[in-house]
């Protein structure tokens, strides 16, 4: 039994992971804004059910991804009880840009095979 690090990867040493299923996860992520959210669910399920089939790297997208969904669902969720006071509108624009901005970056280093810069940060 291979007790690496990667051990429990289902990618062979040396080989490329198909990087196609996290970059799916973000469009649907990015497609959430004009679905209303139904689309960055379907993202987050698959972030969960994929979570702990790839390398570290691959890994810690899965858990920017999943942080995203829900600090998004956190953002969205203010900016629509601060509508009430109408600055909502502002911070609604605020949480899309920090979306897209957040789902750029990610692609960004899925493309160069390495983890999202500032996982656990709750801002980009």
């Amino acid at each position: 039994m291979n007790d690496s690090p990667d051990s429990r990867s289902v990618i062979e040493p040396g080989e490329k992971p198909d990087i196609t299923l996290p970059i799916v996860v973000y469009a649907l992520f990015l497609a959430g804004v004009v679905s209303g959210g139904l689309t960055a669910l379907v993202g987050v399920v698959i972030a969960y059910m994929y979570r702990g089939k790839g390398p570290h790297w691959f890994d810690e997208h899965y858990r920017y991804q999943i942080r995203t969904f829900w600090l998004s669902m956190l953002y969205f969720a203010v900016s629509g009880v601060l509508t009430l006071v109408m600055i909502g509108f502002v911070t609604w624009l605020l949480a899309v840009i920090w979306l897209v901005v957040r789902c750029v970056k990610g692609i960004k280093r899925l493309q160069e095979h390495r983890e999202p810069d500032n996982v656990d940060a709750w801002l980009i």
